[in-house]
């Protein structure tokens, strides 16, 4: 298959998912509560272009390529970005959504977000019962650079790190994910050494890559590097199989998932030789990696830190670790717009992906992974885009439930917003989406270029 076509495909396939389960979410809370639905719009905004009607709702594609949207009989604060005013028979007031009480536009506007975090936690609680809970090693420091900034903080090869930054008994995990976004600054650390614990400070070298901002702590974990190779791939043509574990390529130790991709890198195009593990035999495969359009060299193999032998889960245990698994992904995420919003972090450094950016990392995945690999991106965009729709913004759906605080509220004094007021509220909201898009598009162009 082609390689932009591969591309056109994974994003389609992603975005469409994780926009229409949160349409979906909204559509079906207005049926169950007999609210008209005017329209649903797969894809776009604005005037509709080609759809067929089922009941009372036109199903359609939409003129302007940003989204989608449902839009109920009744709700027409938005309907200059869905296609104009609701036109045709008389609508029963039993079924118009402005007429409905609060609670239930409530949960109507909530109906998205939460299909969206339903979604994100429903891929890892998949994964978990299917193919198990990924058992954490312990986290024993491996190798140390030289001159960095673990051998600066008196770090050696064999401590078993048992806190950081004041969390006791971290995970490898949560080590990795906060050092990455504390770069430059002193962090407390205490490693376990001959029996007894030894408090440091470490400072997380800073480094660029793509254009981000993020921190190393310049020392590798004890990993084993597992590979899958996808079809076709230089992997799967020099016969890795899914499974092997990769311990040394050109002689060189894998000590990690990072260390693995920097000698892949290294080594470019040339022809190098992978020593892998299989059944307890130790066996070398000549491999040769391709370099694709971006510069990057990839032997077309997802790898991965964890072993495949993981441990079965029970449903109680999956669902602990779905929710964890996105708990972390809210915590960074949180703490990473805690540093841009206390001036410790630029909105640039903070990673703020716009549309190139996002149909960049699924084209990468894609490549790298093939669709398999779209599923983690699709939980991960899944979950940010239901957090998102959360916030207090005019036009997302956090911004619709404020203007019910603020309706309940006018309510106790006998007043009301009219239909006015609401439109110029969303006008205002769509003005602020844009003015995000251009800047995370600005944000996308600097680090494409590498400004």
């Amino acid at each position: 298959m082609p390689d932009t076509l591969l591309v056109i495909l994974a994003v389609v396939f992603v975005l469409g998912i994780a926009i229409n389960i949160h349409e979906f979410g909204h559509f079906i809370v207005a049926k169950m509560f007999g609210m008209r639905v005017e329209a649903y719009s797969f894809f776009g905004l604005g005037p509709r272009i080609w759809g067929f009607k089922v009941g009372h709702t036109d199903y359609r594609i939409s003129a302007i390529p940003l989204g989608a949207y449902v839009k109920l009989y009744g709700d027409e604060a938005t309907a200059s970005l869905e296609g104009g005013e609701s036109e045709g028979e008389k609508v029963p007031d039993s079924e118009l959504y402005e007429l409905r009480p609060r609670w239930q536009k409530f949960l109507v506007m909530v109906g998205g977000p939460f299909m969206n975090i339903m979604l994100a936690l429903a891929i890892p609680f998949g994964g978990a019962l299917m193919n198990g809970v990924p058992t954490m090693p312990s986290p024993v420091v491996a190798s140390v650079k030289a001159g960095g900034a673990a051998e600066t903080a008196g770090i050696k090869p064999g401590d078993r790190i048992v806190a950081f930054e004041g969390i006791e008994n971290p995970t490898w995990d949560r080590i990795r994910n906060d050092s990455i976004v504390l770069a430059e600054k002193q962090v407390p650390i205490t490693v376990e050494r001959n029996g007894q614990r030894i408090n440091l400070n470490i400072t997380p070298t800073k480094t660029e890559i793509k254009g981000n901002t993020l921190g190393s702590l310049d020392f590798e974990p004890t990993e084993m590097v597992v590979m899958i190779p996808q079809p076709d791939s230089p992997a799967a043509q020099a016969g890795i199989q899914k499974g092997d574990k990769a311990i040394a390529i050109n002689g060189t130790t894998v000590s990690s998932t990072d260390k693995f991709k920097e000698l892949v890198q290294a080594n470019k195009d040339a022809p190098m030789t992978v020593t892998i593990v299989r059944n307890n035999e130790t066996k070398e495969v000549p491999v040769q990696a391709k370099v694709g359009e971006d510069g990057r060299a990839i032997i077309g193999a997802q790898i991965s830190n964890q072993s495949l032998d993981k441990e079965k889960a029970s449903v109680g245990q999956a669902a602990s670790f779905a929710v964890n698994a996105n708990l972390e992904i809210i915590r960074m995420t949180g703490k990473v717009f805690g540093q841009m919003f206390s001036g410790e972090r630029s909105p640039k450094d903070a990673g703020l992906a716009g549309p190139i950016g996002i149909v960049q990392l699924i084209a990468q995945i894609v490549r790298e992974a093939g669709f398999a690999g779209l599923v983690s991106i699709l939980a991960l965009i899944s979950l940010n885009l239901g957090v998102f729709n959360l916030l207090p913004i005019p036009l997302l759906d956090g911004g619709q439930i404020m203007v019910l605080g603020i309706e309940k509220v006018l309510s106790w004094f006998g007043k009301t917003l009219s239909m006015a007021i609401k439109e110029k509220i969303q006008l205002v909201g769509l003005a602020v989406i844009l003015l995000l898009m251009v800047t995370t598009i600005f944000f996308d162009i600097s680090r494409l270029f590498g400004n």
